[in-house]
């Protein structure tokens, strides 16, 4: 987190007040008010900071290329002092109604209907909370999402003795799961890790992504997030699907994306999670 001084070197002006803002696992946040208005700073000390403060950005100014939903405006990133921050503009939000939930929803099925490429991944990697995401190129869904995804979760969590061998499938059984399930689809533009945390609804309506983790892949990833803790309200699902039909397999599928969300959970908070890992892989893969 950065002091005062340090605030006022990153300005270049003087801080009228600043306030520590709670939430995120891998960064503080503060709330700075200078005589130009209000700013939001995240900051870490992490010895790759940089990179991932700097992946965040690419991902906030890629969303925002869309123009199909807002994202707070960016101003750069900095290191300084052993510290790398992110600095954007403050979003004052509020709890979300009805309508609110609604627009929300249709703007994201328009992020996933966006103009795509003809392949999945990214242009760069990322990463999900501090794990590296690699996002390399790939013409198959199925081969990324196992090879990219999967694997590298499922071995992570080999090495630090939370996932018994036994319980990792073969690389070919999950892309022939996969396969039959999904089918043929085209790249949508992910958030990639929109859990509750990751949207703000502005003071006077507007949807907002925040914290980011792009690529392309299948659109249903997101909707799988968004329902692994609980879940956003029905108008949101409603409004999002009167733009993109739901999947005839949609209820499998998105326990399979949820897999991937809660092995990094279990690579990132421990065995807690085992117990939801395994309940997904013995009913897909093994």
């Amino acid at each position: 987190m950065l002091n005062a001084r340090q605030l006022e070197d990153l300005f270049q002006e003087p801080i009228l007040t600043f306030e520590t803002l709670h939430g995120g696992d891998t960064a503080s946040s503060q709330k700075i008010t200078t005589s130009k208005g209000n700013y939001f700073v995240k900051s870490t000390t992490s010895k790759n900071g940089q990179e991932m403060l700097e992946a965040e950005m690419l991902g906030l100014q890629s969303i925002e290329a869309t123009k199909t939903i807002k994202v707070p405006q960016v101003f750069g990133t900095y290191t300084r002092d052993g510290i790398s921050s992110l600095l954007l503009a403050y979003i004052s939000s509020k709890t979300p109604n009805t309508q609110e939930f609604e627009t929300f929803g249709r703007q994201l099925a328009l992020l996933h209907s966006a103009s795509t490429p003809d392949y999945f991944g990214f242009q760069s990697n990322n990463f999900i909370g501090s794990i590296s995401q690699k996002n390399g190129r790939s013409v198959s869904w199925e081969e990324f999402y196992v090879r990219q995804r999967l694997l590298p979760q499922l071995e992570m969590a080999h090495s630090l003795h939370r996932l018994p061998f036994h319980l990792i499938p073969s690389y070919e059984k999950m892309v022939v799961r996969l396969e039959t399930l999904v089918g043929s689809i085209n790249p949508s533009f992910l958030h990639g890790d929109l859990w509750s945390g990751n949207y703000l609804i502005s003071n006077d309506g507007t949807p907002f992504l925040i914290d980011p983790a792009v690529y392309y892949g299948h659109h249903l990833v997101d909707i799988a997030m968004t329902k692994l803790f609980g879940g956003f309200s029905r108008p949101f699902y409603e409004a999002y699907t009167e733009v993109i039909p739901k999947h005839p397999n949609e209820a499998a599928i998105l326990e399979i994306y949820q897999l991937y969300y809660l092995l990094v959970h279990l690579n990132l908070f421990g065995t807690s999670y085992l117990g939801g890992v395994k309940k997904i892989l013995e009913r897909y893969f093994l």
